[in-house]
């Protein structure tokens, strides 16, 4: 079963995309805060992240240039899963290390297939 954190302060958020991903047989780590979830994708390992970019203490950006430092999760795909949908906004999210964005409000029949979409490039990388 595919395992996937989310890294997200608010609470909806992460209930959101908990539920459409669990009703896919994704397994589905939460984390309210960069700091915690960079302990949890260190202890836990999953297949992708999701990662807010927008959250309060340390952002999206900067946990990402944290786990990209670490050998033990430097591979794991991370995407941006964010609001932040002006002009630079995507490039900034790919130049901190992320692999790819998908803009909030999710489209709850699209996005199982984009996250699997992600998994998937990433093991045809290796």
């Amino acid at each position: 079963m595919p395992c996937v954190l989310y890294i997200e302060d608010n609470k909806d958020n992460r209930a959101l995309v908990r539920r459409v991903l669990l009703a896919e047989d994704f397994d589905v780590l939460l984390a309210d805060s960069a700091e915690e979830g960079i302990r949890v994708a260190l202890e836990r390992q999953p297949d992708l992240i999701l990662m807010d970019v927008n959250m309060p203490g340390m952002d999206g950006h900067t946990a990402t240039e944290r786990l990209r430092a670490l050998d033990a999760v430097r591979n794991i795909p991370i995407v941006a899963l964010t609001a932040n949908v002006m002009r630079g906004d995507r490039e900034k999210a790919l130049g901190a290390g992320m692999d790819g964005y998908i803009q909030k409000p999710i489209d709850v029949d699209r996005f199982p297939n984009e996250i699997r979409r992600y998994m998937n490039a990433e093991r045809s990388a290796r």
